[in-house]
């Protein structure tokens, strides 16, 4: 098999499609998430530690000279960002976690044997006797 062929059942097979489906849905639900975090979020922890934005806080290791920009660490930014991921990890597992109890439930309860197999199983027993 060439590389080629072996590439197009690989892209046609669906999982190519499946995974193209979940990078654009987790791409918007981070941006969700972001937007959350820093519009709905932020602000009143902000207003709880005195009027502080998250946004602008920074450190400013180096002052502007002439042309050259300051050069500034942004935690602020930074920590929006782990809430970010904070809040999406947990979003993850839940529903991880919904999935497997889900196939927990699924593999636990076996299901009934059918009509065909019943009858069978008293055939054989009567035949034991």
């Amino acid at each position: 098999m060439s590389f080629v062929q072996e590439f197009k059942e690989f892209a046609v097979r669906g999982n190519v499609i499946d995974m193209a489906v979940g990078v654009i849905v987790g791409t918007a639900f981070g941006k969700i998430v972001s937007s959350f975090v820093s519009d709905v979020v932020m602000p009143p922890i902000g207003v709880l530690l005195g009027g502080v934005n998250f946004s602008d806080l920074a450190i400013t290791i180096k002052e502007a000279a002439g042309t050259s920009p300051a050069v500034v660490m942004a935690y602020g930014k930074f920590t929006q960002t782990v809430i970010d991921f904070v809040i999406i990890s947990f979003v993850i597992f839940t529903v991880v976690r919904m999935i497997n109890s889900l196939k927990k439930k699924a593999e636990a309860a076996p299901a009934a044997p059918s009509n065909q197999e019943v009858l069978l199983a008293e055939i054989r027993d009567l035949l034991k006797k």
